[in-house]
């Protein structure tokens, strides 16, 4: 297989965890400068000390997407190590549960793997939410299948077809012993789903037979299992299992999700970004939080490690957002 071997080690085992300020730090440790670079013993005239006394305090509710929730967990565990004043909540349950905390103005931050609605923001805003959209990452949505699947290249009609139950059987796609296609999706509170269903099915209906899991290493978990077995998941999540190659149509180029460039260009025909939607215009610890997610090389690393991609293209479109708000970055 392609992959990187660069899969977040660390499973979710709970969907509710709460993360602590731990105060690992210590006068040695490295910081992180404002320009995003890591610095070592470079001392200097300012102390350790007196550089996290500067950084704001507080604490911040983060809920959402289930395909997000080991990155949010990471980013907010480095976050933590670098501002010990801190005390980040990460939780999963899906971009819904997390767009359903931001309309009910419950959350400080919402994780999503598609954007919030027309509908859903203006929701928010009758009851009191400020939701403010930034691009954090890029995810390469991948099609899933076992590691001994020796269909490793689809078009995005095949695709379609498998999902929609037009195409039930392996045979129709070349291999003959492969039997009846078992097909794995995303419940409908899942960003995931919402996006697959209407960039890949075009809003169609599940096929018969398809069993919806409550998260992403369900998925995983069950393609493990099943030779036969098709799912969709974040790229994050591909460890141990495999990832089809996607062509636009027949005659355009198999893309992999594993390379960087594919995601960042568009190439890959499902990529797809990753929001953080901000209860307010970002001040405090908030802002602090999110310039250090998207600007730090430590957190950029974070995501690299976890198994995501940079924002890429979306580079100009954070920073209209960033020029709009008044933001200090």
């Amino acid at each position: 297989m392609k992959f990187r071997g660069r899969i977040l080690s660390v499973i979710l085992g709970a969907s509710i965890m709460t993360l602590a300020a731990c105060g690992g730090g210590n006068a040695s440790e490295p910081t992180t400068t404002d320009d995003g670079t890591t610095g070592g013993d470079n001392t200097e005239d300012t102390t350790p000390t007196e550089e996290v006394a500067e950084l704001p305090s507080g604490a911040l509710d983060i809920r959402g997407s289930d395909t997000m929730v080991n990155l949010g967990q990471a980013l907010a565990e480095t976050y933590m190590e670098y501002n010990e004043l801190a005390g980040l909540s990460v939780t999963g349950g899906g971009s819904g549960t997390g767009i359903a905390a931001m309309i009910n103005n419950n959350v400080d931050i919402a994780q999503s793997s598609r954007a919030m609605k027309d509908e859903e923001l203006d929701e928010a805003e009758a009851n009191g939410a400020d939701a403010h959209e930034f691009i954090v990452a890029q995810d390469g949505l991948a099609v899933a299948i076992h590691n001994d699947n020796p269909v490793t290249e689809m078009t995005m009609q095949q695709v379609k077809d498998i999902f929609t139950g037009k195409t039930t059987d392996w045979s129709d796609l070349g291999w003959e012993e492969g039997g009846e296609i078992s097909v794995y999706s995303r419940q409908s509170n899942s960003g995931t789903y919402v996006y697959f269903n209407e960039n890949v099915m075009d809003g169609e209906d599940f096929g018969a037979g398809t069993k919806f899991m409550p998260g992403s290493s369900a998925i995983k978990e069950a393609i493990e299992q099943e030779v036969n077995a098709i799912g969709y998941i974040g790229i994050g999540y591909i460890d141990g299992i495999n990832a089809a190659n996607i062509a636009l149509d027949e005659n355009s180029e198999y893309v992999t999700p594993f390379e960087a460039n594919n995601v960042n260009t568009g190439k890959y025909p499902i990529a797809r970004p990753l929001y953080f939607y901000t209860n307010g215009v970002p001040e405090g610890l908030l802002l602090d939080y999110l310039k250090w997610v998207i600007t730090s090389e430590d957190a950029h690393q974070v995501i690299y490690d976890v198994g995501f991609y940079q924002i890429g293209q979306y580079e100009d479109q954070n920073n209209q957002v960033i020029a709009n708000l008044g933001l200090d970055f």
